[in-house]
């Protein structure tokens, strides 16, 4: 079998997103890939949608990179970029949804996998997890959406995971910024709850709206960063969003001042 991607929305317009592939880590092959990145374009498209989460099957593996069987079939440089461009797919896919992906990070988070997991907006894993970027070690540069590493953790330390292919605790990845929280297993997902409480108690638009600067932040130069902030700014009031949120806020303050 070449594993699932499943997705489920619930009634607040929360997504799960799961790689089913336990048996093999839940290791990335090619029809895994196009399923996942033609499910993520369908989800993207729903108006409801507030957040996602994404995780791997089982307790081992968030995602353990992409299946080495699949690549060592390669014959061509052809077929090889045919390959990575899958694994860009599901970057660019996970990327491209309008809300923000937190990765649940459940076990071993390697190569493709963790490529993967800068692609989403934020990172928490079990204390257990553990990070590493091998692809040197099975003769192929680290790719892709290993690009967004060095915004994440600096130079020197994408150096040290590309070039040196160490693996390094959930601890490690804490202190280099890699993630943004981790937590007991048993705890994992009320830490995710409670971020999502968060997102959940913002405005839907001003949400989708501050991913997307985020996303052009990344690209532009300060100047042209600054003029975009301008231009989504006034495109807020396009909706009723700010008026009717902030109205909101200013009578609940005023009950407040009442109590005291």
């Amino acid at each position: 079998m070449s594993g699932r991607f499943d997705i489920s929305v619930d009634t607040r317009g929360v997504a799960r997103l799961m790689v089913a592939h336990d048996a093999k880590l839940n290791t990335l092959n090619p029809a895994l890939l196009d399923a996942a990145i033609a499910a993520l374009h369908d989800l993207a498209k729903q108006p409801d949608l507030r957040a996602a989460v994404l995780t791997g099957e089982g307790e081992r593996a968030f995602i353990g990179g992409a299946d080495i069987g699949a690549m060592a079939a390669l014959n061509t440089p052809a077929e090889a970029e045919a390959f990575i461009r899958r694994i860009h797919g599901i970057c660019a896919a996970i990327r491209d949804l309008p809300v923000p992906v937190i990765a649940r990070i459940n076990g071993w988070c390697l190569g493709a996998g963790l490529e993967v997991a800068a692609a989403c907006d934020m990172r928490i894993a079990v204390r257990e997890a553990k990070f590493g970027m091998p692809e040197v070690r099975v003769g192929i540069p680290s790719v892709v959406e290993a690009a967004l590493l060095p915004g994440l953790i600096g130079w020197g330390r994408t150096r040290r995971l590309l070039l040196l292919a160490e693996t390094i605790s959930a601890a490690e990845a804490l202190s280099w910024g890699l993630l943004e929280e981790v937590a007991h297993r048993e705890r994992i997902d009320a830490r995710i709850e409670a971020w999502i409480g968060n997102l959940l108690a913002a405005g839907p638009e001003a949400i989708r709206a501050q991913k997307a600067l985020i996303r052009q932040w990344e690209d532009r130069p300060i100047s042209e960063a600054v003029a975009a902030g301008i231009t989504a700014f006034g495109a807020s009031w396009k909706t009723d969003e700010p008026k009717r949120m902030m109205r909101a806020f200013l009578e609940e303050q005023k009950a407040r001042k009442k109590k005291r």
